[in-house]
């Protein structure tokens, strides 16, 4: 069974999304309503496969508690928030976040994005990737040297018979990669991934 903990302050959003996570099946869910409180459930590493941590709850200290939490959880943590915009997003990755998780997600969307920390990469919602994203944070969303590559040329509205060409790989390599690609940034089409490209800055 994997061990999340959930921290927020606000009763009803903690109760409904650790609902939603124990719906899911497979997850064990631990809550807490304060930072401190979290911090109590995890007296050391080996205690949780992922902490969820509000970003603006009491005893948090804005990034300073996902900095102590990761020190002491020795597992990925996540940022939840109704509020913060893009830029403290943004701020949480390069801090080490596993992710940025608004509240506003659909429980599917929410499940996903768990399971995809969980697989050791790291979640941020489309409309939050901006074009000074800089390349720490593109690193940190799990792309490769050659899914960048792949992903440039699509942002230049090349076929995958041409990027093949131009990268002197298969076309079904091309497609592989593109289909991660895809995975890792959210992207749901084609379209969507060159468009992101461009706000990446990688073309």
């Amino acid at each position: 069974m994997t061990r999340l903990i959930l921290a927020d302050d606000h009763d009803l959003v903690r109760e409904t999304i650790a609902a939603y996570l124990r719906a899911a099946g497979g997850f064990e869910v631990a809550v807490a309503e304060s930072f401190e409180a979290a911090m109590a459930l995890v007296p050391g590493p080996g205690h949780a496969d992922l902490v969820l941590l509000d970003f603006s709850m009491p005893g948090m200290e804005a990034l300073d508690g996902l900095k102590r939490m990761r020190a002491r959880a020795g597992c990925p943590v996540a940022i939840l928030s109704g509020t913060a915009p893009p830029d403290v997003a943004r701020r949480a990755l390069r801090a080490g976040a596993a992710g940025f998780l608004p509240k506003t997600l659909a429980p599917q969307a929410l499940i996903a994005a768990v399971r995809q920390m969980l697989a050791g990469e790291t979640y941020m919602p489309c409309d939050f990737l901006r074009s000074d994203v800089d390349a720490a944070a593109q690193s940190r969303l799990g792309l490769t040297a050659r899914e960048r590559q792949v992903l440039r040329g699509v942002a230049e509205g090349k076929s995958n018979k041409e990027i093949a060409r131009d990268l002197e790989i298969q076309e079904v390599t091309v497609k592989l990669h593109l289909k991660s690609v895809s995975r890792k940034l959210g992207a749901k089409n084609r379209t969507q991934a060159a468009m992101m490209a461009r706000d990446l800055g990688l073309a």
